[in-house]
């Protein structure tokens, strides 16, 4: 049996009125364990990494192929103006999703239990507080294919819209943590990762630095780089030379460098492997 559709034309209905708040509020989004999800694509990866979708809000006008969910889901038709004053970004296809957000864990003792491989590369973001960078970095965590994110101390949610759309659903294929930067070290410590810290200061050039092992690369907000804890936790400081007058990268582009020199080198050690160099 399909589910019952619901036709919504009022900017005033109180279900419309809940996902405006959610998209725009933390505190309520961490209170009734819901977020937001728009766009077909992110959607899809939200419901195939286990989340559950609460209701679902559909544009027939803007979603010309809108995939029928389970019979639990509530589904809503609306109008252009409601989609729009419930969207948070224009051009997401006419689909959103309410999704209940307590599917994940969060925790590093999740990382362990998913499994991480003998040589894990990590990303280690720490106190980032723009949404658009944190989503920009794990949509390159997920095309890089590293083993895990561990976001320390944030200064954003993980269920940001913002964050969300930035990471193309890349918040739900990954491996994420959330913890303290004490936590983490200890963490890494414990298995015997190396801990890699992006910084400018008493570094050395990237590409001089083996990676090949397990590996987690450490990376601070652009305006005040890491925390005196990481610095003093690391086992090496390396840096991107720069060689114009801006002495820093944006840090989602930073992070994809570091990456993919991680990738390379694995490669290169694989090849040799290979072929008995």
């Amino acid at each position: 049996m399909r589910n019952s559709i619901e036709t919504i034309t009022s900017l005033q209905n109180p279900k419309v009125k809940e996902v405006t708040a959610l998209q725009s509020s933390s505190s309520l989004r961490r209170e009734k364990g819901l977020f937001v999800v728009e766009g077909r694509r992110e959607v899809e990866r939200c419901v195939e990494s286990g989340f559950r979708l609460r209701s679902v809000f559909y544009c027939p006008a803007l979603c010309r192929h809108f995939p029928i969910p389970p019979e639990e889901v509530m589904i809503f038709e609306v109008s252009e103006a409601v989609y729009g004053k419930m969207a948070y970004r224009g051009g997401t296809e006419g689909l959103l999703a309410v999704v209940c957000g307590s599917a994940r864990d969060r925790s590093l003792g999740a990382l362990d239990c998913n499994g991480l491989g003998d040589n894990p590369l990590i990303v280690v973001v720490e106190s980032v507080e723009k949404p658009g960078n944190l989503g920009a970095m794990l949509r390159t965590a997920d095309a890089s294919g590293v083993s895990a994110v561990i976001v320390c101390d944030p200064q954003t949610d993980l269920y940001n819209p913002n964050l969300i759309r930035a990471s193309l659903g890349g918040v739900f294929t990954r491996n994420i943590a959330v913890c303290t930067s004490a936590e983490a070290i200890s963490w890494l410590k414990a298995r015997g990762i190396r801990i890699l810290t992006a910084q400018l200061q008493d570094s050395r050039l990237y590409y001089d630095t083996d990676m090949t092992g397990g590996t987690a690369l450490v990376f601070g907000t652009e305006a005040d780089g890491l925390s005196d804890i990481w610095r003093r936790a690391a086992d090496a400081h390396i840096r991107i030379p720069m060689l114009g007058g801006i002495d820093s990268l944006n840090v989602s582009v930073s992070m994809a460098i570091l990456c993919y020199e991680a990738l390379r080198q694995r490669h290169a050690v694989r090849q040799s492997d290979r072929y008995g160099e």
